[in-house]
């Protein structure tokens, strides 16, 4: 059945290995973009395996294509069911139109190429070349945004780490260029490029330590105008060393194409556990780019939250670290995406000057409200006890107000001074009655005589 076709895939791309008409019907069918696989390279390298006798004319009649591995592309291994192999990391499966079924689905077909592991082994060798080819190319329309700066700041440079990594620039795109004429890459290629990836990876590494210096130096810094002069600082200079990452990542890729090229080559039964291999040093890499990348955003953006916070009494600088921070911030975004890199971004705005004033007076307001309540409170409570004294009381108990207790206390207060003053009264009465009582007939006679006289 010509319509029958094979995919792999490594988790970074599919394969579509099959007859050419049947492959260009299937991705004109899927709507993907591809790129010739050459599989055909296989060949000469299996040619003295007995397992590959027998596959290698098939493999020169057939087509391969490589898709990258987008969301799109993606749904294809679901959609179709791809199965794990034996090889680690790669998954396959056989799609065709039987009978007749005008849509593409799974079948099973015997004598495929998939049920051939060096050929399988052969195919996921080269999938892993196109993935980081592929990266390759990304990163270089990357850097021809900022490529002019990463020029100046290499030739700028004195430090001799710099220094050498142009000279292993020219050499690994040499090495390509004549893989690519060529077809492999021989003995005498490898030979010239085997030792540079000690340079790169040395490079790599001091790019690290600059942009790790950076975000300690943001970290000393407390005040805000060194804060601002800082994040300016690394603003500046932030984008040439993710430039200089970007140019180190893209050759380590560059020498791994070369190595597994020369691997298949020289030893071809070696080539799956050399590709496991420079996978895992591959995503060591990414991991200490992630690392230090995330240091330095979440280092500036503690420094923008700060800055935000002053605005106050530092309007211009507070703005400019907080520009500067978002800046910083976009760069790192775009490098860590482009490496395939989780990353997401949260643009920090300045907080304007009259913003921070109306929430201080809100704040104020807020505040003064709570201490006017309770000012009220305690004003309320000293009236009621002020004004407590005039209001009404029920003096009988019959639930009628009578009289104001003032009042109240001013007449209980008469009746008892009333009552003290009667008492008074009638005690001297009685003090003088008994003295009268107990007078003596001479007394009592010049007591009458007195009164007679007066009359």
């Amino acid at each position: 059945m010509n319509d029958a076709i094979e995919l792999i895939s490594d988790g970074n791309g599919l394969a579509v290995i099959g007859d050419p008409a049947a492959v260009e019907r299937f991705l004109a069918a899927e709507g993907l973009p591809s790129k010739d696989l050459g599989l055909q390279r296989l060949g000469p390298a299996f040619a003295t395996a007995a397992v590959a006798v027998q596959a290698g004319s098939t493999i020169s009649a057939t087509s391969s294509r490589w898709v990258k591995l987008t969301e799109e592309s993606a749904q294809l291994v679901k959609k179709y069911g791809l199965m794990e192999s034996k090889t680690p990391g790669v998954s396959h499966a056989m799609v065709g139109k039987p009978g007749s079924i005008t849509s593409w689905i799974q079948i099973d077909k015997a004598g495929s190429l998939l049920t051939n592991p060096a050929i399988l082994t052969g195919a996921a060798g080269i999938m892993a070349q196109y993935s980081m080819q592929q990266s390759m190319e990304e990163i270089t329309e990357y850097l021809a945004i900022i490529d002019e700066k990463v020029d100046d700041l290499l030739r700028a440079q004195k430090d001799s780490v710099l220094a050498d990594m142009i000279g292993v620039d020219f050499v690994i795109e040499e090495a390509m260029t004549i893989r690519e004429h060529v077809g492999r890459v021989s003995e005498v290629t490898w030979s010239k490029v085997q030792s540079t990836s000690v340079t790169v990876a040395r490079t790599q590494a001091y790019a690290l330590r600059q942009l790790d210096a950076l975000t300690e130096k943001v970290e000393r810094k407390s005040q805000i105008s060194d804060l601002a002069k800082v994040a300016s600082e690394v603003e500046s200079k932030v984008p040439e060393w993710l430039a200089v990452l970007a140019r180190c990542f893209q050759l380590l890729d560059a020498i791994a194409v070369l190595e597994l090229d020369r691997v298949l080559d020289a030893s071809p039964e070696e080539l799956d556990r050399h590709r496991l291999a420079l996978i895992a040093a591959r995503r060591n890499r990414l991991e200490l780019i992630s690392r230090s990348t995330a240091q330095l955003i979440a280092r500036m953006n503690a420094a923008a939250g700060s800055a935000n916070a002053k605005v106050l009494l530092h309007p211009v600088a507070a703005r400019s670290v907080v520009e500067s921070s978002n800046h910083v911030a976009i760069g790192v975004h775009d490098l860590r995406g482009l490496l395939g890199i989780e990353s997401s971004r949260e643009s920090l705005d300045a907080k304007r000057w009259m913003e921070a004033v109306t929430e201080m007076k809100d704040r104020a307001i807020e505040t003064g409200t709570g201490g006017v309540d309770a000012a009220v409170r305690r004003s309320s409570e000293t009236l009621d006890r002020a004004t407590g004294v005039f209001r009404s009381v029920d003096l009988d108990g019959d639930g009628v107000p009578d009289k104001p207790r003032a009042r109240a206390a001013v007449e209980d207060a008469g009746s008892a001074i009333k009552g003290a003053t009667a008492g008074a009264t009638g005690a001297v009465g009685s003090l003088f009655r008994r003295k009268r009582d107990h007078a003596s007939p001479a007394d009592a006679r010049k007591s009458a005589r007195d009164s007679s006289e007066e009359t």
